[in-house]
């Protein structure tokens, strides 16, 4: 009763002093445990003392034993025709040229009626399966018992740069990373004097939005592609310009690093700094690797035979895949190869004249796609190297104008397909309306794709995830994806 009310405000407010020091003890508790179990207090840099490099393409372990150790993907750029490729569909010879109603969704908007462009190959079945496939891809055709066909995929863009991002890293936006990064991330490298991810772009040049299709996006620089050339210096800038011996550069290199991890030993979180570093390490040890490993002109007559490279319009992309078959040798991740670039009939997006067009890409990849699929299998590579091939989306079974055979975009029904690395070969799963316009079973988002490549790599796309922006974010997104189960051996 006869305290006073200053001293009544100062014990109310040492109470809530001390009620927040013991709420804060405790929250700083629960930060703890959540840090230590990221490793936090493990870092070297937190401890005070030197932190020594650590390379982040380091190999790791898989969440389970993975089928495939690497993944080639043929990425038609532009958008192939299903059913002019290995969608058949017999009930559209007839209807060529007739306008009937059919709903679709391309870069015109949606449309209810239009007019048919009847398929411009025929089809014959192929291998013990007995397969259809389009006259544009008889070597592909000889492969069939090793391919399991995707008919049902889906997306939700017909605009060239968001669906290329979305097939690429799983999202309609920029900013977020790669397929390749994520494999990556999960898996680390085999081999510390090639990039982990290497992405070859037509001659005509790259696809639309450029870089951010094999860009790591919010992950460090470490993870994102490596544009490899497969003539000349494989890598831009590469070579030592200035003739410094290469004791010396290593000596330079050592006390380079040295500065550097002293600097990031003070921002442990600076993840550009640490892929600096490792990219100046990897840099040095592709400027004797990178050569030799691009060098296909000491393989044998008869494989470079096997690939189209007999100075024909086959010769670039039989270049490229032959490549890559020497790379997954050398133990890289990921690899990525573009048909089609820049811009109009330089890709598959066939808006004008259908066969000119697809006549042209196919000649150019058929023979080196089947000679991969081949020189993989009887080295027995096929069995742990995963192949992909497909486009950002497929075509309309409709013609996009008054006149002319060219055909507007469809991400609602299209076609890809999957070889190796613990797929089923000879198999048809999922399919389109009797038109081939839309997916009717087994509709397979673009992200039951990318799940079922981690899968085969021995990754589980639900449960890797990366903590950016206070969120933990996956490729599969927040919703997740299960791998299709039908094609997994």
């Amino acid at each position: 009763m006869n305290e006073k009310p200053e001293n009544t405000f100062c014990n109310r407010t040492h109470r809530r002093e001390f009620l927040k020091d013991i709420g804060g003890g405790f929250a700083s508790l629960g930060l703890t445990g959540m840090l230590a179990q990221d490793g936090f207090f493990a870092n070297k840099a937190m401890a005070g003392s030197t932190s020594s490099y650590v390379n982040p393409l380091a190999p790791k372990n898989s969440a389970f034993p993975g089928k495939a150790k690497s993944v080639i993907f043929l990425f038609m750029y532009g958008g192939p025709s299903q059913v002019d490729t290995f969608d058949y569909k017999p009930n559209l010879y007839p209807l060529d040229g007739k306008t009937i109603q059919v709903k679709t969704f391309g870069r015109g908007g949606k449309r209810n009626e239009s007019r048919v462009v009847g398929p411009k190959w025929k089809f014959k079945p192929y291998g013990d399966c007995g397969k259809y496939v389009s006259d544009l891809f008889p070597h592909v055709g000889s492969c069939v018992d090793d391919i399991a066909f995707l008919h049902s995929m889906k997306a939700e863009s017909p605009i060239h740069g968001s669906a290329m991002l979305m097939m690429n890293a799983g999202n309609l936006l920029s900013g977020h990373p790669s397929l390749g990064s994520w494999v990556n991330y999960g898996l680390g490298s085999v081999n510390e004097n090639l990039p982990g991810y290497v992405v070859m772009l037509d001659k005509t040049g790259g696809p639309i939005s450029g870089a951010k299709n094999w860009s790591s996006g919010y992950m460090p620089a470490s993870y994102q592609g490596t544009v490899l050339r497969s003539q000349g210096s494989p890598i831009l800038d590469l070579e030592n310009s200035h003739g410094i011996p290469r004791s010396q550069q290593r000596t330079m290199l050592d006390h380079l690093r040295t500065m550097n991890e002293g600097h990031l030993s003070e921002r442990y979180d600076n993840t550009n700094l640490a892929a600096r570093v490792a990219s100046y390490e990897l840099a040095y040890k592709m400027q004797a690797s990178a050569p030799e490993a691009v060098d296909v002109d000491k393989e044998p007559g008869h494989i470079k035979d096997l690939y189209g490279m007999d100075g024909s319009n086959t010769e670039d992309f039989g270049r490229k895949c032959l490549l890559a078959r020497r790379l997954v040798e050398r133990g890289v991740r990921f690899i990525q190869i573009y048909s089609g670039g820049h811009h109009n009939d330089n890709n598959w997006d066939a808006h004008g004249d259908l066969v000119k067009n697809h006549s042209y890409h196919a000649g150019n990849t058929d023979k080196p796609i089947a000679g991969l699929l081949k020189d993989l299998k009887q080295r027995g590579l096929l069995d742990e190297t995963l192949v992909v091939w497909g486009g950002e989306f497929g075509r309309q079974p409709t013609a996009e104008y008054k006149e002319g055979t060219g055909r507007d975009h469809n991400s609602w029904g299209f076609t890809m397909w999957m070889a190796g690395g613990g797929i089923k070969g000879g198999v048809s799963v999922g399919e389109t309306d009797e038109l081939g316009s839309e997916a009717v079973k087994d509709r397979f988002h673009v992200r039951r794709l990318h799940a079922t490549i981690l899968n085969q790599l021995g990754l589980d796309p639900n449960a890797l995830s990366y903590f950016h922006g206070g969120l933990d974010k996956s490729l599969v997104g927040v919703e997740g994806a299960d791998p299709i189960h039908q094609v997994i051996a």
